[in-house]
């Protein structure tokens, strides 16, 4: 048994009358016992909110509940609630009531795009498997709060099927990604029903599963789940650590578990305002996550979810975090920054500007130090011959067993075998004239 913190003991005592100090480590127990009620949050804290703040939170939660895990509440700093980046991220704020201009239900238009049930297919080859919409916790920046611990949300059997059904007549789907909600806090046995279909599925080739439960709720990486985990390989997991303080010894003991199961893992931070939007945070965390074999995969900018204003930072920002993490450290631990379009664009990579001029025979590029180069290009480039036939290609393009499909944006243009030669946005009042002079 781990040495437990005062804190710790203060809030087994507090949730739970029989005050078992093993219950700690079992994952059903933190579920049943989350805090939803301030008079529980005080008491397990031992700390007491101003009247003013116990009215906020009375409007708040009426709308958007709170729910906090007994583990994540005891990472909370109670001698500086304020700043906490642990509390902001778990109690409930007034200024979500607050819908700014521009913000919207949903932003990503994941509806949209959902040609089935639970499925929203966005980019050519992979798809969105909503299997779950119960968390362990209310994240208070999660992009689908409209929907998460929604009743009415829940996934059917039937409804899954035709999800399942959709990804097995879609043959270009070759990547799958399983989220909710939170895919582990279905049952084993239910999880391992998903994988085994989609493992049966010829096109799939590789199933990654989105969680938060190694942040939150590290207990529910069991002995027993990550067994069934690896007879479904391959198999990639990434979590959402948004702070270097949510690397505990029980995160760590989480992620050492599925990364000695052969489970690549990755990472996805979202920049939060008063949370993670400072440069030396940014590096701790994927410092720290390095070190524990976890891949920083994106740095999210905070969606245009309704009452998310007070999280969202200036693009700028997250510029200035790119900067200070782009040759000043390793390059893998080094996300992607990326802005979600809003309208269902997708993830647009949002970099720091090295390219500063190109001619001809030489680009100009700055490095992370600010040193001005030059690259020499080539006096000349002949590439090997192409006769635009590719379904009977004998030079370069020897796939193998690969399928090649429909081009899609810029890379139409940019492909040979396409003669597309220009992509022009619908309404487009030249084009709409050109219609109408014919």
């Amino acid at each position: 048994m781990q040495t437990m913190s005062k804190q710790q003991k203060q809030i087994i005592r507090t949730v739970d009358e029989d005050g078992v100090l093993s219950h700690w480590r079992d994952w059903h127990w933190q579920l049943r016992h989350c805090v939803r009620d301030l008079d529980t949050f005080e008491k397990a804290l031992g700390v007491q909110l101003d009247a003013r703040m116990r009215e906020d939170f009375a409007r708040t939660v009426a709308k958007f509940p709170m729910s906090i895990t007994p583990y994540y509440l005891s990472l909370i700093n109670t001698s500086d609630l304020a700043n906490d980046p642990v509390f902001r991220q778990a109690f409930p704020s007034p200024l979500e009531m607050i819908i700014s201009r521009g913000d919207m239900a949903d932003p990503l238009h994941e509806g949209e795009d959902s040609p089935a049930p639970c499925v929203t297919h966005r980019y050519p080859d992979r798809v969105l498997f909503l299997v779950s919409n119960t968390c362990s916790m209310y994240c208070r920046h999660c992009t689908r709060k409209r929907r998460v611990g929604d009743l009415a949300s829940i996934p059917s059997r039937e409804e899954m099927r035709a999800g399942m059904d959709y990804i097995r007549h879609t043959p270009q789907i070759r990547d799958v990604l399983l989220s909710g909600g939170d895919p582990f806090l279905l049952s084993d046995e239910r999880l391992d029903e998903i994988l085994t279909e989609l493992d049966g599925i010829d096109h799939v080739e590789v199933v990654r599963i989105g969680t938060r439960t190694p942040v939150v709720l590290p207990q529910r990486i069991t002995d027993s789940l990550v067994d069934m985990l690896r007879m479904h390989h391959p198999l990639w997991i990434n979590t959402h650590f948004n702070h270097p303080r949510e690397l505990t010894a029980s995160a760590r003991r989480a992620l050492t578990r599925l990364a000695d199961a052969g489970i690549p893992l990755g990472n996805q931070s979202v920049l939060l305002a008063g949370v993670n939007d400072c440069p030396r945070i940014m590096r701790a965390l994927v410092h720290k996550l390095v070190a524990n074999r976890v891949r920083p995969y994106y740095l999210y900018q905070c969606d245009l979810s309704e009452g998310l204003s007070h999280f969202r930072t200036p693009v700028g920002k997250g510029i200035q975090i790119m900067e200070s993490l782009i040759g000043h450290t390793s390059g893998f631990c080094v996300p992607t920054y990326v802005i979600d379009a809003p309208g269902g664009g997708g993830k647009i990579p949002v970099s720091p500007n090295y390219l500063i001029s190109w001619s001809t025979n030489k680009v100009v590029l700055r490095n992370y130090e600010g040193v001005i180069t030059t690259y020499k290009q080539p006096d000349s480039h002949e590439p090997i011959f192409c006769n635009r036939d590719c379904e009977n290609c004998s030079l370069q393009l020897g796939l193998e067993d690969a399928d090649e499909w429909k081009a899609v944006g810029i890379e139409k243009l940019m492909a040979d075998h396409d003669e597309t030669i220009s992509l022009v946005p619908a309404g487009n009042g030249r084009y709409q004239r050109r219609e109408d002079d014919a």
